[in-house]
């Protein structure tokens, strides 16, 4: 675990579906934004296959490395959906149906739907909270710093907004984006020179190629909007106005709704 400074965490993205290329990872993006806005730090995204041994030792890794870990996938009626079953053995615990989650389930399913492979959706690790989902009625859960959600995106996103209040926060970070039409070749000097002026300052290039011009995006980010402020100026004097893009936004992230099958 980390200090009361910096609050941190990892996202585990498991599908085969997401490995294969079959379907677009919409999660990762979101949850960052997200955790971002709360002043979480994600520090690391990984993407694994729905084999048991590869979930049991990826979450074991990372829920003693950070202090949380977000999953996605593999919650659903399945064979191949075995999240749950591996964070169980992850962490020794039995799994079971869950009569709190069956009530949840009830404001969807009729009692006799509520059987064979739907009833899945049920089995939750012994020791583990809840967490609602408004869409479908099939929680996700959290057992000690590991949080479990949905991978559809609709779905996940209903769960990551029951469970973020809950969770312990820091400063949000501040994000500043100065867009600038010159190659990363001749703009690293400046941008070298402004991070090693502030230590409480994430400086990040990333270039693009627009209407046959060479620019990158320069993004500052930051928890104190004083030295955000200040580096903001600072760096648009070291570029030089003819460099400068006229559009300075600050930039607060989003991403597009798109989703599949509801439950997993």
């Amino acid at each position: 675990m980390n200090d009361d400074k910096q609050i941190t965490a990892a996202i585990l993205i498991i599908g085969d579906e997401i490995l294969s290329g079959r379907t677009r990872d919409q999660n990762t993006s979101h949850i960052a934004s997200k955790l971002s806005s709360t002043g979480i730090t994600l520090c690391e995204v990984r993407i694994i296959p729905d084999v048991e041994i590869q979930i049991v030792e990826s979450v074991n890794t990372l829920r003693a490395r950070y202090d949380y870990v977000f999953t996605t996938g593999g919650i659903g009626p399945t064979h191949d959906d075995i999240t749950a079953d591996s964070i169980a053995r992850a962490f020794g615990v039995p799994i079971d149906v869950d009569d709190r989650a069956l009530e949840m389930m009830r404001k969807r399913y009729r009692e006799e739907d509520l059987r064979c492979q739907r009833l899945r959706m049920a089995r939750i690790p012994a020791g583990a909270e809840l967490i609602e989902n408004s869409i479908s009625h099939t929680p996700g859960f959290m057992l000690e710093n590991v949080i479990v959600m949905a991978g559809i995106p609709q779905i996940m996103r209903a769960m990551l907004d029951c469970i973020l209040p809950c969770l312990r926060s820091a400063e949000p970070f501040m994000t500043v984006t100065i867009r600038v039409f010159a190659p990363e070749s001749q703009i690293a000097i400046p941008l070298k020179e402004l991070q090693q002026q502030f230590d409480d300052l994430m400086l990040g290039s990333y270039p693009f190629f627009e209407h046959n011009r060479l620019g990158a995006d320069l993004v500052l980010r930051s928890t104190n909007s004083s030295s955000l402020s200040e580096a903001k100026i600072l760096l648009m004097a070291k570029l030089g106005s003819d460099k400068l893009d006229p559009r300075i936004v600050e930039v607060c992230g989003s991403s597009d709704d798109v989703g599949e099958d509801p439950g997993k």
